[in-house]
């Protein structure tokens, strides 16, 4: 969609319909009519990127809770995992910028949330309720560290962190046993 292509080159603060009926050839009225207001694009915008943040979730779900050394070593592969994030620099500051629109916009914040509730499902079966609160806290804002600073992350570094914040978290049965989570939609 036009509008996540005109907030990855400019930010959300810079985006306007008329922006985003140019990027998508389309006369100002065609978005204007679809989209009345420019929170209302945004939003769809949003809308897109949540979509695709649940598919990145169900793939690092995949990786965390398959095969026998994820069950093991689930900071080693979740650290992994933000890496690979992160390393895709343009996405995860366009998933940034709208996840942050969702500060100044309350409509967008459902949105938002299924990052938020998604990293906590995922995490919740291995460490815990309050451990995957407080991993998912470290991962984002390691994640906005990097998106903002450039530098990769130090999975090393990472990984260390959340075997700290996860010493003492109560490990669920279901990651002992190996069955795989599964999420449901918020």
């Amino acid at each position: 969609m036009a509008v996540v292509e005109v907030v990855a080159e400019v930010g959300v603060g810079r985006t306007t319909h008329r922006m985003v009926a140019a990027r998508a050839g389309v006369p100002l009225g065609a978005t204007t009519y679809y989209f009345p207001t420019l929170g209302d694009l945004i939003a769809a915008g949003l809308a897109l990127v949540s979509d695709s943040t649940v598919c990145e979730l169900d793939a690092w779900r995949e990786a965390m809770y398959s095969g026998t050394g994820a069950r093991e070593d689930v900071a080693g592969v979740l650290s992994r995992l933000v890496a690979q994030y992160v390393a895709d620099q343009p996405k995860a500051l366009l998933e940034y910028e709208l996840y942050l629109a969702a500060a100044r916009a309350p409509a967008l914040r459902p949105l938002a949330g299924a990052w938020l509730d998604g990293v906590h499902e995922l995490l919740a079966p291995a460490v815990g309720d309050a451990g995957a609160r407080a991993v998912s806290a470290l991962i984002d804002g390691v994640m906005l560290q990097a998106v903002v600073t450039g530098e990769p992350i130090d999975q090393a570094g990472l990984a260390a962190a959340i075997r700290c914040l996860t010493a003492d978290a109560p490990h669920a049965a279901t990651a002992q046993r190996g069955d795989s989570p599964r999420r449901t939609a918020p």
